[in-house]
């Protein structure tokens, strides 16, 4: 399970040291993608798998479905760590999630994240009053 927050940076060349148990957990290739709310995800491959699994069932005929496939698969990249940890995160998804130098990296069970720090808190402010809400909307689940 891929739980926790690590306060990172990305060097001059834009590489990222993943926290050692993410990294473990994450396995020798992985896939990096754009994600929502403008974070990248990051996906050890077995769990990539089982989503384009479930991506390739949804029909063609559906805009949503293409739109959102287009999105995720043609900003993924496959990743690996080097001897040192790091990981290169592309220019394209540097760009994307803003990341620059200072990243929060979290983990979330079957994913890990990759957020710039300002984009981070910024979210981390926005949906600290509403997570009663959302807890009650998820009543249903049981949880």
């Amino acid at each position: 399970m891929l739980i926790g927050e690590y306060q990172h940076a990305i060097d001059e060349k834009g590489r990222l040291t993943m926290p050692s148990k993410l990294r473990e957990d994450l396995g020798d290739r992985f896939i990096i993608a754009r994600g929502l709310e403008n974070c990248l995800f990051v996906f050890p491959m077995p769990e990539w798998e089982r989503l384009q699994k479930r991506l390739t069932q949804l029909s063609l005929t559906k805009s949503d479905a293409r739109a959102f496939t287009r999105f995720l698969f043609s900003g993924a990249t496959e990743g690996e760590f080097d001897r040192q940890g790091r990981v290169l995160i592309p220019q394209n998804l540097r760009e994307y999630s803003s990341i620059e130098k200072d990243v929060v990296v979290i983990g979330v069970s079957t994913r890990v994240e990759i957020w710039s720090a300002e984009r981070w808190e910024d979210y981390k402010r926005r949906t600290d009053v509403s997570y009663e809400d959302i807890a009650e909307k998820l009543a249903d689940f049981d949880l």
